[in-house]
């Protein structure tokens, strides 16, 4: 199946996911809902590829609003961007990281994602699920091409309630040594992966110690409340951006309906796909009278302690080394198993969604840092890569 959604310009240097806008072409963020919509202007991140001189090459397929692990969920094929960054198709891929999926992707693959501090790269002009943790980041065969593209995408953007002007102040490009630098590795995460991503892992740790950085194992013991607060912000946030997409206003329509509910039920019913819907209903469910306070109000707290958390971690060590999934290759799962499937895969990247701090995936192994040290992350890929060449 085609990995192109819409091919623009063979030729082109740059893919972008198909929950990224682009002037006149049509974006369907994965979903029978948007099928037929045609964006009527282009994402800031695609208008700064283009004014830096790039070209793009077309829309590459995601998985049904980004929810899933690998793109599974979508039109077309899972790891689309990843694999086409691979086969050196495209210089490099602009990737929505709303769940984690393109750095599962990347580590699948064997490329490199790269997902920003939150804020760093304007959020305008993408089909929006969950606001307060999706992130355009960059997917590439290395960490310096990665680097490359980030620093023409990032910097504050005034059309995007969430862009920072710190994010103007980043070296993308450092290539500060990994001697003397403190990793840790998380012991749990670590131990809920299989052997071949341990392997991964362990390679990583010996390329780092052999390179004079210290490796120290601790313990994150509130990663299950972290994932399942991520949970329920993430379904909670998607279920009032879905909302919009109910056959009236926007999106696909039903052909048989007698009165307006018909009209909403249908619409919803037969363009959402299974993962979609279980999100939807969960996050109706952590929002309703009676839920609110113990459900999303409790996962606002969680939160602020994650935070608080990693950046006390952060004073002491650069860099936390964790896989970015449990297996080293993708397993087929059954439609009705897919919102506990992602659940149980998300405990490896919700600390960077959750968060907004930085994480980047290479060489298979996840790095994740404090606020804006991008670049120090950026780094350490780099070494690795090296070890690798």
């Amino acid at each position: 199946m085609a990995k192109y959604i819409t091919e623009i310009n063979k030729n082109g240097n740059i893919a972008v996911d198909d929950t990224i806008l682009v002037k006149d072409i049509p974006a369907t963020a994965g979903s029978k809902m948007l099928e037929n919509f045609v964006p009527l202007f282009s994402a800031e991140a695609v208008e700064r590829v283009l004014a830096a001189g790039y070209t793009l090459s077309g829309k590459t397929a995601v998985g049904e609003f980004g929810l899933d692990l690998y793109g599974e969920t979508g039109i077309n094929d899972i790891c689309a961007a990843a694999s086409l960054v691979k086969e050196g198709s495209v210089k490099a891929a602009l990737n929505v990281d709303l769940n984690g999926a393109p750095r599962r992707a990347a580590a699948l693959e064997g490329v490199t994602f790269v997902k920003p501090t939150y804020g760093t790269v304007s959020r305008y002009g993408i089909i929006a699920a969950a606001c307060s943790g999706e992130q355009i980041g960059v997917t590439a065969k290395n960490a310096a091409t990665a680097a490359e593209v980030l620093a023409v995408i990032a910097g504050y953007d005034e059309k995007d309630g969430t862009s920072l002007k710190d994010a103007n102040n980043i070296d993308y490009n450092s290539e500060a040594p990994a001697k003397g630098m403190k990793i840790a590795l998380v012991r749990e995460l670590y131990a809920a992966a299989d052997a071949a991503v341990k392997a991964k892992i362990d390679a990583a740790a010996a390329t780092y110690k052999a390179a004079g950085a210290e490796i120290e194992e601790i313990s994150l013991q509130n990663l299950a409340e972290i994932n399942t607060a991520w949970t329920i912000l993430m379904s909670a946030e998607t279920t009032n951006n879905l909302s919009r997409f109910d056959g009236v206003k926007y999106g696909y329509r039903t052909e048989k309906y007698k009165n307006i509910d018909e009209l909403y039920v249908g619409s919803r019913t037969e363009a959402f796909g299974f993962l979609t819907k279980a999100t939807i209903i969960y996050g109706s469910d952590v929002l309703s009278k009676g839920r609110y306070e113990d459900c999303y109000d409790k996962a606002l707290r969680i939160r602020r302690k994650a935070v608080e958390a990693l950046t006390e971690l952060f004073a002491k060590y650069d860099a936390l080394l964790m896989p970015a999934f449990s297996k080293a290759e993708y397993e087929f799962y059954p439609v009705e198993n897919a919102f506990s499937k992602v659940y149980e895969e998300s405990i490896f990247t919700a600390p960077a969604s959750i968060t907004g701090m930085p994480a980047v995936v290479s060489s298979g192994v996840q790095l994740v840092g404090d606020y804006f040290c991008d670049g120090k992350l950026i780094a350490l890929a780099k070494a690795l890569e090296k070890e690798e060449a």
